[in-house]
């Protein structure tokens, strides 16, 4: 342990001799340095800022109502490259009780271009979610409904209590200024910056589903499963009117031969849009004509008929 701290202090004394010669030699590029490190170190202090917020459910070990808060946070790397993994920092689960209910809630947070390439994308976005979804499934040996929905809030619970679970400190600005100064010092003396894709779990994305500029998380996919092509489903979409026509509902109907039970239907619904699949059978995604109300949004299965009916209430 002595050793390796004489090593790593001549490392620091060297450093520092380094930058003394380079602000003497060459002012402008000495500048560029400081500057630079000035803005890494502004980013590695940022705090994650939520995105949106899921609700799903706990099925097993025991069942309950649980939110995902997707968060944004510069100091989660992104990705490499296209073909490289995304990293992503999932904290604890929390419990919170609220009167009568009791829920869980878990914070999931990603680099923020990776979540702003989504938002650009439904597909994309229904992948990333599910992707993040998965990881919670493995990480917690928790089973997850298929189904979610977004909210119309952007976070559950408190943006201070998420700071600490995600940041996994006391968000006081003096000690957590003096702690990222250390990292970043540490840094290039180290080679090991924030950026080591170690530290946080990753999935990998098969290339025909990333971009250049982000990618998702998800296990490796064999390239059977890549190749299966899914059909669009016939369906009927229309809006519910009452008896002064005035618009109340929009109703789905969705054929789906050969499918025999709602479990192997993956829905998920936004105030604008609608995306159904079934693996390696469905695919359908609509553009809703009016926005509606997600939360009292209901689906059965009609089994006889093998047809999903999604009635959506308008806001």
């Amino acid at each position: 342990m002595e050793s390796s701290s004489k090593g790593l202090l001549t490392q620091v004394t060297q450093f520092w001799n380094l930058l003394d010669d380079l602000a003497e030699s060459n002012p402008e590029s000495y500048q560029k340095f400081i500057q630079q490190q000035l803005k890494e170190g502004k980013e590695l202090c940022a705090a994650p800022e939520p995105q949106l917020c899921l609700q799903t459910r706990i099925l097993k070990p025991k069942e309950k109502l649980l939110f995902i808060n997707l968060c944004q946070w510069k100091r989660i790397p992104a990705p490499e490259s296209a073909t490289h993994p995304v990293p992503l920092s999932i904290g604890r689960p929390e419990d919170i009780s609220e009167t009568s209910d009791v829920y869980t809630v878990i914070d999931v947070a990603y680099h923020p271009d990776v979540l702003q390439a989504a938002e650009k994308d439904q597909v994309k976005k229904d992948q990333l979610i599910r992707m993040a979804m998965r990881c919670i499934e493995e990480q917690f040996q928790f089973t997850l409904s298929n189904c979610y929905y977004i909210t119309k809030f952007r976070i559950k619970g408190s943006i201070q209590r998420m700071k600490q679970n995600l940041m996994g400190i006391q968000t006081n600005p003096a000690d957590l200024r003096e702690k990222m100064r250390n990292e970043l010092t540490l840094e290039k003396i180290r080679s090991s910056t924030v950026s080591n894709s170690d530290q946080f779990p990753q999935l990998l994305l098969p290339e025909d589903q990333v971009s250049s500029k982000t990618a998702c998380l998800i296990e490796e996919i064999s390239s059977t499963e890549i190749k299966v092509e899914m059909k669009r489903p016939a369906y009927e979409l229309k809006i519910v009117a009452d008896q002064n026509e005035k618009p109340l509902k929009i109703e789905l109907k969705v054929e789906l031969p050969g499918v025999n039970s709602v479990s192997l239907c993956d829905l998920s619904v936004s105030e604008d849009d609608i995306l159904i699949e079934v693996s390696e059978k469905y695919r359908l995604y609509l553009n809703l004509p009016e926005s509606v109300d997600t939360e009292m949004t209901t689906a059965k299965f009609i089994k006889e008929k093998a047809t999903l009916i999604v009635t959506m209430p308008l806001v």
